[in-house]
């Protein structure tokens, strides 16, 4: 694929991609702890959060593909309300996950960088990003897009029969 990440697009996320994305989430739901869902989503209920996502604003899907190779999904990243309360409305978390073979080509770079440049014009001051520990690569690329490390949350979530904790990042936005 590496010969390919020229070709990799980074476009907003729609419908038709529904189930390429959610098929790449439930790989994380089945075999990784870093997202706390225990059991694999359907279709319907993945598509409120696709809709929750529109092709403008402060929250966003951004889809990672190859064209070329039948638009191949690779990954997503998303930007996301921070918490329910109006006065929250300037934070967004953001996320993202890659197909399990587009890991380590520089996917999940050009897709948080897509997602940086779009943020800068709308009204956000902080992004957070919520790392579910170990998980190395993710810390990485958060840091390389100048997140931080703010918090810990120890023990939060249990998986797979044990306890994960939490590594809670922030990001100053223009």
């Amino acid at each position: 694929m590496m010969s390919d990440r020229m070709n990799v697009q980074v476009t907003s996320g729609t419908e038709g991609d529904l189930p390429a994305l959610t098929d790449i989430y439930n790989h994380y739901v089945r075999e990784t702890p870093t997202t706390f869902d225990i059991r694999p989503l359907s279709l319907d209920e993945r598509r409120p959060w696709l809709l929750s996502h529109p092709e403008d604003g402060p929250h966003r899907l951004l889809v990672a593909r190859i064209p070329r190779s039948g638009d191949r999904v690779l990954g997503y990243a998303t930007s996301s309300p921070f918490r329910p309360k109006a006065a929250y409305a300037t934070s967004v978390e953001t996320s993202i996950y890659l197909a399990p073979d587009a890991g380590g080509q520089g996917v999940g770079t050009l897709l948080y960088k897509r997602l940086f440049e779009l943020l800068a014009g709308e009204d956000v001051h902080r992004a957070y990003a919520g790392v579910t520990l170990p998980n190395e690569a993710s810390v990485r690329l958060h840091e390389r897009f100048g997140f931080r490390r703010v918090g810990l949350y120890q023990e939060v979530g249990r998986k797979f029969g044990r306890y994960h904790d939490v590594a809670w990042y922030e990001k100053q936005l223009p």
